[in-house]
């Protein structure tokens, strides 16, 4: 089995003496902000002659917890994927908690004097702002350092469909995970391969497996095929443990949904069903409900004026109506009528019927094309957050035309439908909307779905301020 890289290690390491150095540090700012910068009026506080002594040795203290906190936040796991907005949640998190429990401890002590309560307050800030940063540019420096190693995890991939193309770009196209994708092997005779896996890439069948990994040396086999038996499946595993080899499969998300399973028993009888989402808890449902008007009006108030500007260049470039209102299935399946910014003619689908918007779409007018481009057309749907057709972060609606026949030839794609759409969706933030696979919307909608949290949907909503892929 492959061991933990020297690199990882390193980083961690690096990342474990950044963070102490950053708490630390944010402490001793706090501290001179309130007492020594002038900047704030130190009403009937006095400071201890022994200001620094005594607040370093606090800060030192709470430096230790807070680098256990952040390690039960699995903060110091390498090697680190994705992007940097996604960790900023849960070192968000890592830090309110760390200031808590460091304000209980020494209000619990009864130091004579006492901390200073200001000082904790303005703590947080200084902590948060310095740990952002040097999180920032470890980030990057991993990413680098990373293009710099030659360290890789050799991965052969059983399966020749579009998963484990997926899986090959992801792999490849992020230096952190030092992986190198050596080969496929096909996962049944006659099995279709997928046109981006290159002739000379495939290294051969299931079958023949043994062999190949003899000729080629393989640290990681990885299956993304459902079609190989239970039976060869042990097989291959049994193999992969002889030679030394990590042997890990992809679920497909089509038949096998990757959440919890559970089982209920009946008498003597256990019965196996799929395990409940997140949203079917009430108070999880309440949080997110109060998530999205906290956020709606918010960014209502925020975003009124750019509405105003945009329909009034709607208006003047090509008349009414500002708005376009079309009908689409929300929250059970239940039609609802959807505000937009109009962006193409008023006749556009008059001959056509319901079709995909594409690249460069004759239908746009010049100021939707621009409106489309930054997402700006969707701001209008905030209205409909606050009436509860829509939330901010969700499966995006589609259309009752659509539905009717993904219903059918989709598996799984009904499911989107046990929660409120979202004007902004986890499959949107990865490129998948306007005319690409629905398929893998689905597989995006659904991981979203059984992985829901405040942070998964505060992250999204981060990455939709830069994502721009497919807004045609």
């Amino acid at each position: 089995m492959r061991t933990r890289d020297t690199s990882d290690v390193l980083a961690s390491t690096v990342a474990v003496l950044a963070d102490g150095s950053a708490v630390f540090g944010g402490f001793l700012l706090a501290t001179w902000l309130r007492f020594d910068s002038g900047l704030i009026p130190l009403m009937h506080e006095v400071p201890p002659p022994n200001l620094y002594a005594l607040y370093g040795w606090g800060a030192a203290v709470a430096t230790l917890m807070f680098l256990f906190i952040f390690q039960q936040l699995h903060l110091y796991a390498r090697p680190q994927d994705g992007f940097f907005s996604s960790k900023i949640p849960r070192l968000i998190r890592g830090v309110a908690i760390g200031i808590l429990l460091a304000a209980a401890l020494g209000f619990a002590l009864r130091t004579d004097p006492p901390f200073s309560r200001m000082t904790v307050v303005i703590a947080f800030f200084t902590i948060g702002t310095l740990i952002l940063i040097e999180r920032a540019i470890l980030f990057r420096l991993e990413i680098l350092m990373a293009r710099l190693s030659g360290t890789r995890t050799r991965v052969l991939i059983v399966g020749c469909n579009s998963i484990a193309v997926r899986l090959w770009r992801m792999l490849e196209q992020d230096p952190r995970l030092r992986y190198q994708v050596v080969g496929f092997c096909t996962a049944e005779t006659g099995e279709n391969v997928a046109s981006e896996i290159p002739p000379d890439r495939i290294c051969g069948t299931v079958d023949a497996l043994e062999s190949v990994m003899e000729n080629q040396p393989v640290d990681q086999l990885t299956i993304t095929s459902s079609q190989i038996p239970q039976s060869r499946l042990v097989q291959i595993l049994l193999m992969c443990e002889r030679q030394l080899v990590d042997f890990c499969m992809v679920p497909d998300i089509m038949h096998v949904l990757t959440g919890a399973m559970d089982v209920r028993m009946i008498g003597d009888i256990p019965l196996l069903g799929m395990g409940s989402w997140p949203l079917d808890r009430f108070w999880k449902r309440c949080l997110k409900r109060a998530e999205d008007i906290l956020g709606a009006t918010v960014a209502l108030v925020v975003f009124a004026p750019v509405i105003a500007v945009a329909g009034l260049l709607i208006r003047i470039t090509s008349g009414s109506p500002v708005f376009y209102r079309q009908e689409r299935c929300g929250h059970n399946g239940r039609p609802f009528t959807m505000i937009k910014l109009r962006t193409m003619r008023p006749d556009a689908e008059t001959e056509t019927g319901p079709v995909w918007a594409v690249a460069n779409d004759a239908r746009r007018t010049r100021i939707g094309a621009w409106l489309r481009r930054w997402n700006i057309d969707e701001l209008p749907q905030l209205w409909n957050v606050l009436k509860g057709n829509m939330s901010l972060v969700g499966p995006r609606p589609e259309r009752p035309f659509f539905v009717q026949q993904f219903r059918e030839d989709i598996g799984g794609y009904m499911w989107r439908h046990v929660s409120r759409p979202g004007m902004t969706g986890w499959a949107q933030v990865n490129g998948l909307r306007g005319n690409t696979s629905i398929e893998e919307r689905v597989r995006y909608d659904l991981y979203y779905l059984e992985h829901w949290s405040p942070a998964f949907d505060f992250k999204i909503l981060l990455r939709t301020l830069f994502k721009r892929e497919n807004a045609y």
